[in-house]
């Protein structure tokens, strides 16, 4: 990290046993270590979380990449709805017609049910009144 040499640690040993003198001098060193601990580890977290980032930038990229080369070899043949139709066929007569009809009989069908449902039978109004 710094380039600094066995000779010169002496030097900054010496300089600091004069001015802290032999009571502080540990005291300080100690502190002076946890302090380029923490430095070292916060620089060691930016580093991995940029690396992380750039890995996931190549990926995407890689991705895209890929899925274009994949889009410009298929065949315009296989648009979304063939590929899906593919997947879970349609019945014939789905594939001709955009929207389902439903016949005007099986309405009045389903009108008649409701009404039925919702007026009493006429043998039960005669046991309630009866």
């Amino acid at each position: 990290m710094f380039d600094i040499g066995f000779s010169e640690l002496i030097v900054v040993f010496i300089v600091g046993l004069l001015i802290l003198g032999p009571e502080r001098l540990p005291h300080a060193a100690k502190t002076a270590g946890l302090w380029v601990r923490k430095i070292r580890r916060s620089i060691n977290s930016v580093q991995r979380e940029i690396n992380a980032q750039l890995d996931q930038e190549e990926l995407q990229r890689k991705l895209d990449l890929n899925n274009q080369r994949i889009m410009q070899e298929t065949p315009a043949s296989n648009s979304p709805d063939v590929i899906q139709n593919t997947i879970t066929p349609l019945p014939e007569s789905a594939m001709t017609k955009d929207e389902p009809e439903v016949s005007q009989d099986a309405s009045v069908e389903a009108s008649e049910q409701v009404q039925a449902t919702a007026q009493p039978n006429e043998a039960d109004n005669k046991s309630v009144t009866g």
